[in-house]
């Protein structure tokens, strides 16, 4: 969370040269996807890379047919203690220290797992999953009938429209239409919200609507809702279904001072940070009690330790990191198949908790955006995160920090003095043009927050900048909105 004299600021410190990735290993599970990006130069198009610390557990890999330990935290290139004491171990750990002076040298550590064997990843409990599906030749979208193995051909049938309306594609229209309150009950809201991913719904209500085809509930059986609908022309008294699975967005305490200060417990209750190996490497966003959004490249490829879910805990209600509470261990890493490491684009990924977080005063979701909401440029919304408060140094802020950025609009941050069409459809800018405030390091996967109403909206995902709060280089946000259907469709496929 950066606040500079734009100024006094020192040349770029990284870019995508160091961030470019080799091809997948067999190993390697986790689908990335070659995406559809823009073709830009490297150099200009930086990067938040995380920086990890060395895999200070993986010496144990090699000796026994274990995990490796992760109890102790902050294990960094000053803490010899680390590493064990026998011949064996210490050549490990001697390759490891040049694997990470090489990274200093170049700018990232991610090259300290490449000096490991192959068939270290073989000792962990949790390799990483495929989210490919395979489907016959017949599939037939929303159809109520699975015809691919996982069932995707069946995700992306429901969505909320403004004032939460339910709508629900079906293979007999083609097209999202709301669905008729007449006939709806507690049992349906249920069954909506869990096969959605959520573990129980909050309110169903009636709204008034003016839709001239919409959907009428039938007696027809079916697992999914799209199996259970008919088109009509309307809806009895023209209600509609406004359906919410979650109580989000609420904050507990809404006192803050404007501007790169330390936030305070319960005033962003849905900030988490994510460590890997025992250290701080990226923030994420509660979205339910089992998953948590992020950005992909918190997951690079090239340190496949990176890519198990037994690395990594994720931390809940925390406003200091010299202050943490048990952790929740990540169960599934699933990465969007169309994230284009070179662009940056769809820059989304969801962890699956191994168990469900407890809500309490400063733990509490934040609330997905509906497909058709929007925030115009020119709305103050605030971001979050432990990442590194001066863009010289090294170190993450011990403690949780806050600022305040406005949108920006897609053509004055595509203009030539700014991001020169870099930013595709799925991003979008937040910050102040003059510089000074803005996310940074190890701000990456943190929310982008917007008000509506009462209620809190994650409307971004810190990806990537040009430095930290440099004049007309505001931080680059994925756009949630966009991809949207894509976290559905895993929470769906996924659920608890």
């Amino acid at each position: 969370m950066a606040k500079h004299d734009p100024d006094q600021l020192p040349p770029p410190y990284y870019s995508v040269a160091v961030h470019t990735q080799p091809p997948l290993k067999p190993y390697e599970e986790v689908v990335y996807g070659t995406g559809l990006g823009l073709d830009l130069n490297p150099a200009t198009q930086p990067r938040y890379i995380p920086q990890y610390p060395p895999p200070v557990a993986a010496p144990h890999v090699a000796l026994s047919n274990t995990p490796p330990s992760r109890k102790k935290r902050g294990c960094g290139n000053s803490n010899p203690r680390c590493y064990a004491g026998t011949g064996g171990v210490l050549l490990v750990a001697c390759l490891l220290g040049l694997a990470i002076w090489l990274g200093v040298q170049f700018g990232t550590r991610l090259a300290v797992a490449s000096l490991l064997d192959d068939d270290d990843d073989q000792r962990y409990e949790n390799p990483p999953v495929s989210i490919d599906d395979s489907c016959s030749n017949n599939t037939v979208q929303c159809d109520a009938m699975k015809d691919c193995t996982l069932g995707s051909d069946e995700t992306n049938c429901v969505r909320f429209a403004k004032n939460n309306s339910l709508q629900v594609r079906t293979s007999e229209d083609g097209r999202f239409l709301p669905v008729c309150y007449s006939g709806w009950d507690q049992s349906l809201a249920r069954e909506t919200c869990v096969a959605l991913g959520f573990r129980n719904f909050y309110t169903a209500n009636p709204i008034q609507s003016e839709a001239s085809v919409s959907l009428t509930i039938d007696s027809k059986s079916s697992q999914f809702l799209q199996g259970r609908v008919t088109v009509s022309s309307s809806c009895p008294d023209q209600q509609t279904v406004s359906l919410q699975c979650l109580d989000c967005g609420l904050q507990r305490s809404t006192s803050r001072i404007i501007g790169g200060s330390m936030a305070q417990p319960g005033q962003w209750p849905w900030q988490l940070t994510l460590h890997f190996m025992g250290s701080h490497v990226c923030g994420g966003i509660l979205i339910s009690p089992d998953f948590v959004l992020t950005a992909a490249h918190c997951f690079p490829k090239s340190n496949k330790f990176s890519l198990f879910a037994e690395n990594w805990k994720v931390y809940s209600g925390v406003v200091s990191l010299d202050k943490l509470p048990e952790p929740y261990s990540v169960e599934r890493i699933l990465l969007s198949e169309s994230y284009n490491n070179q662009t940056n684009d769809h820059d989304v990924a969801l962890l699956k908790l191994a168990s469900p977080v407890v809500f309490d005063n400063n733990v509490q979701p934040a609330c997905l955006p509906n497909f058709d909401q929007s925030f115009p440029p020119g709305t103050h919304c605030w971001t979050s995160g432990f990442g590194i408060t001066e863009e010289r140094s090294s170190d993450t802020s011990r403690s949780l920090m806050e600022v305040t950025v406005d949108i920006i609009g897609d053509s004055v941050c595509n203009s030539p003095s700014v991001y020169n069409n870099a930013i595709t459809k799925n991003m979008l800018c937040a910050g102040h043009l003059g510089g000074g405030k803005d996310s940074c390091q190890g701000d990456s996967g943190g929310p982008l927050v917007c008000q509506e109403g009462d209620r809190w909206y994650v409307v971004g995902i810190t990806s990537w900048g040009y430095g930290c709060g440099r004049e007309n280089k505001p931080g680059v946000y994925t756009r949630v909105s966009s991809v949207l259907s894509w976290i559905y469709s895993r929470m769906q496929l996924e659920k608890p």
